[in-house]
């Protein structure tokens, strides 16, 4: 069965490498935290500024080449066009501000995963009633080959019950 998302080999593997790895790290009880690059934790505070901003250009030079969105009760969002496309549309229809809560942070050579609590306020741009929302979400991070540290992957998740 296939779900439409495809990586590169490498990624894949290093993604699962990576999230076996946690997982033995968090199944062992290890208490100590591996030391993490401060420029990768200062990725989520350029990400979330770049977002309270509706700063298009800002928000698209943090995610990667190849990213995937998964926002709730939506299709998955594939690709820096796709994402574009989606983030100018959500731009443009409101002034958002999201308070995003480090709730655990690790990192593992090239990739970082985040874990989140979130708040969300959307204030539509041609009026009406605001949009709120909280959640949890998690945030794959690449450190890619220029240096710096951009979303790869952003799963977030309401709290909130769905539409019908």
């Amino acid at each position: 069965m296939s779900i439409g998302i495809t990586l590169k080999p490498s990624r894949a593997r290093v993604l699962l490498y990576t999230m076996v790895l946690g997982t033995a790290m968090t199944a062992c009880g290890k208490t100590s935290a591996p030391s993490v690059d401060p420029s990768a934790k200062m990725a989520h505070n350029a990400y979330v500024t770049a977002i309270n901003a509706n700063d298009l250009e800002a928000f698209m030079g943090m995610v990667t080449d190849d990213v995937v969105m998964l926002p709730p009760n939506e299709k998955a969002i594939i690709g820096h066009k796709a994402v574009r496309e989606w983030a100018d549309e959500y731009f443009k229809a409101y002034k958002s501000h999201w308070d995003k809560t480090q709730t655990e942070f690790v990192q593992a050579g090239d990739w970082a995963f985040e874990q989140y609590a979130y708040k969300q306020l959307d204030k539509p741009t041609a009026g009406g009633a605001d949009v709120t929302d909280t959640g949890k979400a998690l945030l794959v991070f690449h450190h890619d080959a220029d240096g710096k540290w951009r979303v790869a992957r952003d799963a977030w998740n309401s709290d909130l019950a769905a539409k019908p």
